[in-house]
């Protein structure tokens, strides 16, 4: 067989072009795509193992700027373009700045970022410089960006694209369809970090719709994990000065509050606090065990699982879904912070060297 006698292959081409009829978007929209979604589900062995189920990782930061926050992107630029925006606005702890800014760069329209000053980690930073954006800072908090941002979308020609436009969780809804295509149904469970508390109002809405489409038999429970410095959904009430260490969840006041807390009610899920501490152990845990390097506030769902394995919670023989919604990239400072001297040894040119330093005589 020759190369033109091959049937063609079908590229993934984005999320919007691949789930188009059901997303909630004005039909006639055009993509502005980066080629989003179609992330990874990887098995976790490790976890697996622990639990006696079977566990795996929905691995979003595999999105083109490294995070989940581009499929949600996809749909709102495509959107506010569609309906003649010349520019964008956002609120963010880094990785909604840095997919803002990369699908306007591609839109060919201006993004203006607000973030916290001093709360933003050098690498979604230098996305979102190297993207074009307008980067200010603002001596606040996210909650405050996030008023901020809302004042200019309404007094300004600016759109706003944070989770509290809607067509973010269109975008964001389809990471449910494709766990659903992979595994051919709901997992019994599916669990998440929680920041501002739009991916799990989305995930919800992607697991109820093919369910009522007849896609899946079931919908999952839902259960999503704070850092303890900034759990609002679990303390009930909001933090004026939230404080971790996982930068992307550092969100006192989240936007999504009432939608998350209908999906966490509606599954019969719920909100927990995990430590900064217990972050940090699972994100290094991951890494070394399944091959994973995920950001800080992507560990929270890790942490979660082990969190409520100590507790005497029970996932054997359940199908898990875990969203690590970042890459480990994203910030390296606070992944290296506890290993002092990074670089164990350092030998002559000299095979016998090499060889003790890695112990292998």
């Amino acid at each position: 067989m020759t190369g033109t006698d091959a049937a063609p292959r079908h590229q993934w081409r984005g999320v919007i072009e691949e789930y188009r009829e059901l997303l909630d978007i004005p039909q006639d929209t055009p993509a502005v795509t980066l080629g989003e979604g179609g992330t990874p589900l990887v098995e976790s062995l490790w976890l697996s193992e622990v639990t006696g189920g079977s566990i795996w990782l929905k691995v979003e930061g595999n999105n083109p700027t490294g995070s989940f926050k581009d499929r949600g992107m996809t749909t709102a630029l495509s959107v506010a373009v569609h309906q003649g925006a010349k520019a964008v606005v956002c609120a963010s702890t880094g990785n909604t700045s840095a997919s803002m800014s990369a699908y306007a760069a591609k839109a060919r329209i201006k993004p203006i970022v607000l973030v916290p000053e001093g709360k933003i980690s050098a690498g979604k930073m230098a996305q979102a410089i190297m993207h074009g954006a307008q980067v200010i800072m603002v001596r606040g908090n996210f909650d405050d960006c996030l008023t901020l941002s809302r004042g200019l979308a309404e007094d300004y020609p600016v759109a706003l694209v944070n989770s509290v436009n809607p067509m973010r969780l269109e975008g964001q809804k389809t990471a449910s369809f494709e766990v659903i295509d992979r595994l051919g149904d709901a997992p019994d469970y599916h669990l998440l970090p929680v920041g501002n508390a739009g991916n799990i109002s989305a995930y919800w809405l992607g697991y109820k719709q093919y369910a009522d489409l007849g896609r899946a038999t079931k919908r999952p429970v839902m259960r999503a994990y704070q850092a303890e410095g900034a759990s609002p959904l679990v303390t009930g009430k909001p933090f004026p000065n939230p404080e971790t260490k996982a930068t992307a969840i550092r969100i006192g006041n989240p936007a999504s509050w009432k939608l998350a807390e209908a999906a966490a009610a509606e599954s019969h899920g719920r909100f927990a606090s995990v430590t900064d501490e217990q972050i940090l152990a699972a994100q290094f845990q991951l890494s070394s065990n399944d091959g994973v390097f995920v950001e800080p506030a992507s560990a929270a769902g890790i942490a979660g699982l082990l969190q409520d394995l100590e507790r005497g919670e029970s996932y054997a023989g359940k199908t898990v879904v875990i969203t690590v919604t970042g890459h480990g990239l994203k910030d390296t400072v606070t992944a290296l912070e506890g290993f002092g001297d990074v670089v164990d040894n350092v030998v002559d040119v000299s095979v016998e060297d090499a060889a003790a330093a890695a112990g292998l005589t």
